[in-house]
């Protein structure tokens, strides 16, 4: 599952694979949002972990990893 992640006052988002479900992904950053936990705590595919304030999201994405496409052609 890719996440992308928008900070308040950084200029670039977070990106990583996360072998976690939508759902999980979605459940945390709602507890996060609700107050519920200070921090919004994700998990990447390489065991990584990755926080940040819940006072500074300003947007996460959930989606499926986007394949990478090779070669010349227009398709």
């Amino acid at each position: 599952m890719e996440v992308k992640i928008g900070v308040q006052h950084a200029p670039r988002e977070i990106v990583l694979e996360s072998g976690q479900s939508a759902e999980d992904v979605e459940r945390a950053v709602a507890e996060a949002l609700s107050g519920e936990a200070q921090l919004l705590s994700l998990t990447d595919d390489k065991g990584r972990k990755v926080l940040v304030p819940a006072d500074r999201l300003a947007y996460v994405e959930i989606g499926e990893p986007a394949t990478r496409r090779v070669g010349f052609g227009a398709l």
